[in-house]
């Protein structure tokens, strides 16, 4: 195993392989204007992409503008989001959402990192996610914007020895220290694709990983489902290896970086709601 003492180094090296390795990384909530960008990701907390995809398809073409969604019936908007979960709260936040948008930003969903995080509902995963996906021209030059942490994320930055905390405030702080700033957007995307397709959260299929020789946990987590347990290598995991590096070894050569991250299934980007 090669791994890297210095933290940058490393970041740089897991996102040069990720992206030879998911080239085509970005967003797959559908939406199709600014918006709907922010309901579909208020509607993803706890709640996994495909099943937003399916509850949205049927509520865009109900409620189609912010104002309808200020209008609403709170109680017919919770049934609608009801099977993402957590519906009275993401109705709630939702409704809170555009009727502030009405009122404070003419109706259509602001640009900096600053405003948005004044809407309710709205963290700093949910700014970042919807400023660089609807504005990414003002998501590179804003001073407040970073990356995005959600789970996937979250789990594997500890794994792979690029941060220290497991909290996801903390853990943007730091790889915002050693990514360089215009991979911070494509980078979320990059661990989530890797974190679906091979290091899932309790069965990691490392011997698949194309970051194996570099990742401090690396094996440490017992075999994947439907192999034999014999000789399985236990372990404590990334924060016992975190730190115990030495250079990278590769010979993979370096690829050229896709020409946008984000990517809405529906094809539209950057105009006002409605």
């Amino acid at each position: 195993m090669t791994i890297v003492d210095d933290p940058k180094t490393q970041a740089a090296e897991v996102i040069r392989r990720l992206k030879a390795e998911y080239p085509n990384a970005g967003i797959v909530l559908n939406f199709g204007n600014p918006w709907e960008l922010l309901v579909s990701v208020i509607l993803s907390a706890q709640c996994t992409d495909k099943k937003v995809n399916e509850v949205t398809a049927k509520l865009f073409k109900k409620y189609r503008t912010v104002e309808d969604y200020a209008a609403a019936d709170l109680s017919a908007l919770e049934v609608a989001v009801r099977p993402t979960g957590f519906y009275h709260n993401k109705a709630k936040h939702i409704q809170e959402s555009a009727r502030q948008i009405l009122a404070d930003f003419g109706g259509g969903v602001p640009a900096t990192m600053a405003e948005l995080l004044t809407l309710p509902g709205v963290a700093r995963k949910t700014a970042n996610i919807v400023l660089g996906n609807a504005y990414p021209e003002a998501y590179a030059k804003d001073p407040d914007s970073g990356i995005a942490v959600d789970t996937h994320v979250n789990r594997l930055s500890q794994r792979l020895g690029l941060v220290t905390s497991d909290d996801s405030n903390k853990i943007e702080t730091e790889l915002m220290q050693i990514v360089d700033r215009e991979d911070w957007f494509g980078l979320t995307y990059l661990l989530i694709e890797h974190g679906r397709a091979i290091c899932t959260g309790q069965r990691p299929r490392c011997g698949d990983c194309s970051l194996r020789d570099i990742c401090p946990s690396a094996f440490t987590f017992g075999p994947p489902a439907g192999q034999d347990k014999a000789g399985a290598k236990f372990g404590a995991g990334a924060k016992s290896a975190n730190r115990s590096r030495d250079a990278i070894r590769s010979t993979a050569k370096p690829q050229a970086q896709p020409k946008s991250w984000g990517n809405s299934a529906r094809g539209q980007r950057g105009g006002r709601a409605g």
